[in-house]
Formats: structure tokens, C-alpha cells, sequence
């Protein structure tokens, strides 16, 4: 993993904040989670989404994710 690499991710995401995106999650052990929300915010080492729960009874949850997560593909993202 080099510099270039997270300043990559990085750009990118601070590019498509405000935008709706599909979040699958690598929990481990063949456990997968999917869930939709909004990119928040980008700050230099996390970026925050804000992901709805179908589910009337939760309320909205916001979630921080690193940028290697995403090169590591712990979690993969995808425009709505």
C-alpha cells in the first residue's frame, strides 16, 4: 500500500460527498453487511457516512471508515 494509493481514495471520496452510496461491509467469518447512505464527511485519515436504517425503530447511525479500508476491501463502496 503506498501514499499515492490512500491520496487516490482520498480524493475521490471527498469528491462524492453529499452523494447516496451502497456500503458492503466485510464483517468477517462470510458475514456481509449492505447497507445505503449519504457520505458526510472527508477528513484526512476517516470519512463519515450516514447510513438509514429501513427499520423505523432505529434511529439514523454514522458511521467512520478509513481510507485503507477501502483499498484493504474490508468494505467496498458504490454510487447510487
Amino acid at each position: 500500500m503506498q501514499q499515492a494509493d490512500i491520496n487516490k481514495v482520498r480524493a475521490s471520496v471527498h469528491q462524492q460527498c453529499g452523494s447516496k452510496v451502497m456500503i458492503q461491509l466485510d464483517r468477517g467469518r462470510n458475514k456481509i453487511d449492505v447497507q445505503e447512505g449519504v457520505i458526510k464527511d472527508a477528513y484526512p485519515s476517516v470519512f463519515t457516512v450516514l447510513v438509514n436504517d429501513p427499520n423505523v425503530d432505529n434511529p439514523p447511525q454514522l458511521l467512520s471508515f478509513s481510507y485503507t479500508d477501502i483499498i484493504t476491501r474490508d468494505i467496498r463502496m458504490k454510487l447510487c
